[in-house]
């Protein structure tokens, strides 16, 4: 499900918005989907937790926190 053209998550800045092209874990991808992280959907990183321990994101109107496992394995364009 990785696409090389796209790149994780974790390295767009705050407040910037990208589109879920994929996910790099099986495992982790099943639970963000159960979520409604979907692929084709608008992502934005709102905030940014000290030592990258999480990010704090919104999507589809909904505001989550994940981990930094979870948020690297989303691959954006």
């Amino acid at each position: 499900m990785f696409n090389k053209k796209g790149k994780q998550l974790t390295t767009l800045a705050e407040r910037t918005k990208g589109k879920i092209i994929g996910f790099t874990d099986d495992e982790i991808c099943s639970r963000l989907m159960a979520m409604g992280i979907l692929p084709g959907t608008e992502i934005e990183i709102i905030r940014k937790a000290p030592l990258k321990s999480g990010y704090y994101i919104k999507f589809d109107n909904q505001r989550v926190a994940l981990r930094n496992v979870e948020a690297a394995s989303i691959v954006v364009k």
